[in-house]
C-alpha cells in the first residue's frame, strides 16, 4: 500500500510537473535569433535601420520627374532672392501635385496656391519668407519717417498674407486702396489718442484726496 502511493506521489510530484511544463514551454518558444525585435519607438528612441522619415522624404525627391526636378530647381533659384510669385502653366495634374508636395515640405519659406483661368490651370508659389522681410521693412520705414507707406500691387492672396504679417507687428495699421491690378496696402503707424479730458481731471481729483 506504502509502494503504490509513493508511485503515484512520483508520478504526480508536482517539481517534475512543473520543470516538464517550462521544457515544454522553451521548446515552443522560438529560438533567440528568430524573435521578434520591437523598435523603440520613445522619443530618443534608437532607429535600427535609420529615420524611414528621412528616407522617405528622399526617396520621393529621387522619384520626380527629371523635367519637373528641373523646373522645381530652376523657380526656387528665382524665389530665393524675391518677394513676387511665381506662376507656372502648361502642367498637367500629376505635375501640379509633385510641385505641391515638393513645396508643402518647405511651408516657413513658400506656399502654393492653383488658379483656374477658362480652361487653364496656374500655379502659383508664393515666397512668403522673403514677402514677410519684405513687408516688415516697409512698417519700420513707416515708424521711422511717422508717415504712411505705400506697398507696391499685390494679387488678393498676397495682400491676405500681408495684412496679417502687419497685424502680429501690431504696431502699424494697414488697409487696401486701388482697385484691379492696381489695388494695394497702405500701412500706417498706429494713433496714439491723448488721455482724454475727463481722464485728467480724475487724476487730479485722485492727487487731492491723496495731500489731503
Amino acid at each position: 500500500m506504502t509502494d503504490n502511493n509513493n508511485d503515484a506521489a512520483a508520478a504526480f510530484d508536482p517539481e517534475e510537473t512543473s520543470s516538464t511544463q517550462e521544457e515544454r514551454r522553451e521548446h515552443d518558444r522560438p529560438p533567440r535569433r528568430d524573435r521578434p525585435r520591437f523598435q523603440d519607438r520613445r522619443p530618443g528612441g534608437r532607429r535600427p535601420h535609420g529615420d524611414s522619415r528621412r528616407e522617405g522624404s528622399r526617396s520621393r525627391e529621387e522619384q520626380l520627374d527629371p523635367r519637373i526636378a528641373e523646373l522645381i530647381r530652376e523657380t526656387e533659384e528665382k524665389l530665393q532672392t524675391s518677394y513676387h510669385p511665381v506662376q507656372l502653366e502648361n502642367l498637367n495634374n500629376f505635375e501640379r501635385k509633385q510641385f505641391h508636395q515638393y513645396f508643402e515640405r518647405r511651408k516657413s519659406l513658400y506656399q502654393t496656391k492653383t488658379y483656374r483661368n477658362e480652361e487653364e490651370h496656374v500655379l502659383w508659389i508664393f515666397p512668403v519668407a522673403n514677402l514677410k522681410k519684405f513687408v516688415e521693412g516697409k512698417a519700420q520705414e513707416a515708424l521711422a519717417n511717422a508717415e504712411s507707406v505705400a506697398l507696391p500691387p499685390m494679387t488678393s492672396y498676397e495682400r491676405f498674407l500681408a495684412h496679417n504679417i502687419l497685424k502680429e507687428l501690431g504696431t502699424v495699421e494697414s488697409s487696401s486702396e486701388g482697385e484691379g491690378e492696381e489695388r494695394h496696402i497702405l500701412i500706417q503707424p498706429k494713433k496714439i489718442e491723448p488721455p482724454s479730458q475727463f481722464g485728467r481731471s480724475l487724476r487730479k481729483i485722485a492727487k487731492k484726496i491723496k495731500l489731503m
